[in-house]
């Protein structure tokens, strides 16, 4: 496990993506929070460090460093901004269905651009009347000689109005057999978008509605056989949906820390700085081990993820535990700044409405606990982690192009190494 921690390439993402968002990102926060538009220019400026292709392989262009070093790029971002650290999760989500169900050509003709920034995919599975019972979907895809008719609605789709590749989930035939997936361009005649709607939190990051009205998709564009639809959703989800939205509750959690210890020590109570009180003290304290315990859970998944190893409870777990230490954090950081913290003028108001954004989607925290409790009692079914092992398995050697000229660390090395790492990233 030590050497997906410890990396020196994991250190310098962490301090390129941190820069970057402190120069590019920090600076736009006020008028994406004035506004509530969906930011294209931001996006596509994001887009374009090649980031969104962390765990596209090399010889499509893309970085090929992983689920961990994936994360550390949404939770620097979301540090910053929840929104475009949302808007770079759902974009990696977008990924996952090709990575994972993509022929050969589909994969050469999409992962490089999407590497390069060119192209920002989304994955479309929620229907109005269904919610999250994917089973429940109604919008469908009938075949019409070498292409199918595609009609139906999808909502809280992340990065509606900014994505240029839908992967889109539909009925072809009754039944948990008949779903299947599409990719669909957003040029495509009969597709169009839902009006914007303002929302609580995440401003700046569109999750909207796909329309599709008879649009016409070629067969080319199918991914995986007729019947793989369930399979598209729910891998994606688990291998990545979830650890994504694990890392943009944790940028907010340590955002939320952040400015909770700095507003202690300017605030100034009977003439000592406010963690001088025994009661603050005692929340920061709480507020550092939530942090440091969800960093523990969330790293461990995904480096787990990155081995090619059986982690889906794992996963569930990471997210469950990250988001619901998140909203906790986020109501003492309100508790310590009281009346303070209801102005617009400080974040902890922003920290807090971004966080709650995370608790549905990937499945809320009862779904992950009823997943869990099936672990528990032996009846979980499967294991996507296991079954795609071969496309999230991230090889070292190939993530970190200097790694090859190296000696690999000792085992005493790999003994001390994941804690030191997790007492650096807390800093």
């Amino acid at each position: 496990m030590g050497s997906y921690f410890t990396g020196e390439l994991h250190h310098q993402l962490r301090e390129d993506v941190r820069g970057f968002a402190e120069r590019e990102v920090r600076p736009r926060v006020a008028a994406m929070e004035a506004t509530r538009t969906v930011q294209h220019e931001l996006s596509r400026l994001i887009a374009r460090q090649g980031w969104i292709g962390a765990t596209v392989a090399r010889e499509y262009g893309g970085m090929g460093v992983g689920h961990l070093a994936k994360t550390i790029i949404i939770e620097e971002l979301s540090r910053v901004s929840g929104a475009m650290g949302a808007m770079v999760q759902a974009s990696q989500l977008g990924v996952a269905k090709i990575v994972h169900f993509g022929n050969d050509e589909q994969k050469k003709t999409w992962l490089p651009a999407v590497a390069a920034g060119e192209c920002l995919p989304t994955i479309a599975v929620t229907e109005p009347e269904s919610g999250g019972h994917v089973l429940g979907m109604a919008a469908s895809a009938v075949r019409d000689g070498d292409d199918y008719l595609l009609s139906g609605r999808k909502v809280y789709v992340g990065n509606s109005h900014v994505g240029d590749l839908h992967g889109v989930v539909v009925r072809t035939a009754p039944g948990s057999k008949g779903l299947t997936a599409f990719l669909v361009e957003s040029e495509r005649p009969g597709f169009s978008l839902g009006a914007e709607r303002a929302t609580m939190g995440l401003h700046g990051f569109s999750f909207g509605e796909l329309r599709f009205d008879n649009c016409r998709v070629p067969a080319a564009n199918r991914l995986g056989a007729e019947g793989d639809g369930l399979a598209v959703a729910y891998s994606s989800s688990v291998l990545y949906g979830r650890a994504n939205l694990t890392a943009v509750s944790l940028g907010i959690h340590q955002a939320l820390l952040e400015e909770t210890t700095r507003f202690c020590e300017e605030r100034q109570r009977y003439g000592k700085p406010l963690h001088a009180l025994a009661n603050i003290k005692l929340k920061l304290g709480q507020m550092q081990s939530r942090l440091m315990t969800a960093r523990l859970a969330a790293y461990h998944a995904v480096s787990l993820l990155d081995q090619g190893a059986s982690c889906d409870a794992e996963l569930m777990n990471a997210k469950l535990v990250n988001v619901e230490s998140a909203l906790d954090s986020a109501r003492s950081a309100m508790e310590i700044h009281a009346a303070a913290g209801l102005f617009t003028d400080r974040p902890i108001e922003r920290f807090l409405r971004d966080a709650h954004h995370i608790f549905a989607p990937a499945g809320t925290s009862d779904v992950q606990l009823l997943r869990l409790a099936e672990v528990a009692l032996g009846t979980a079914k499967g294991s996507w982690s296991e079954r795609l092992a071969e496309f999230v398995r991230t090889d070292p050697t190939h993530s970190d192009p200097t790694r090859a000229e190296r000696p690999g660390p000792s085992d005493a090395e790999c003994q001390i190494a994941v804690p030191r790492q997790l007492r650096t990233a807390v800093m």
